[in-house]
């Protein structure tokens, strides 16, 4: 197998358009979901910039250009994240806005399946109330 013959998730799911349908819809389902009330309290009044800092970071974490890199450095996400109270609830109301916006958006079982595990095993590490 050439390099040709292998490609990114970000290129198997649709690159930048497919990045950010997915994270519309998460943010949208974040901001509306009434299961996802704790989850949504712990981020800004105005989610654009949210928006914006996940897209660029989930481009580069699927293989596609490291944008987030470029603009704000290494992610140093759990550092990020001290400041918002992350427990339980909060993690699992994340993850249930991901994975409903990956179905919505991804049609692809195989390749859900493959971006799926590692995104859960992120929002545990995020966790940092018990």
């Amino acid at each position: 197998m050439n390099a040709r013959e292998t490609i990114t998730l970000y290129e198997a799911i649709g690159g930048a358009d497919a990045v950010e349908r997915l994270v519309r819809r998460f943010y949208e389902l974040m901001d509306t979901l009434p299961e996802a009330a704790r989850c949504r309290a712990v981020h800004p009044a105005d989610l654009s910039g949210s928006e914006a800092k996940f897209r660029d970071y989930m481009t580069g974490y699927l293989g596609g250009p490291a944008v987030y890199v470029e603009k704000h450095g290494h992610p140093r996400l759990r550092m990020r994240h001290m400041p918002a109270p992350i427990g339980p609830e909060e993690r699992d109301e994340w993850l249930l806005c991901f994975r409903r916006a990956l179905e919505e958006t991804v049609p692809d079982i195989r390749l859900r399946a493959v971006i799926m595990p590692p995104i859960e095993k992120l929002a545990y590490h995020m966790q940092n109330r018990s």
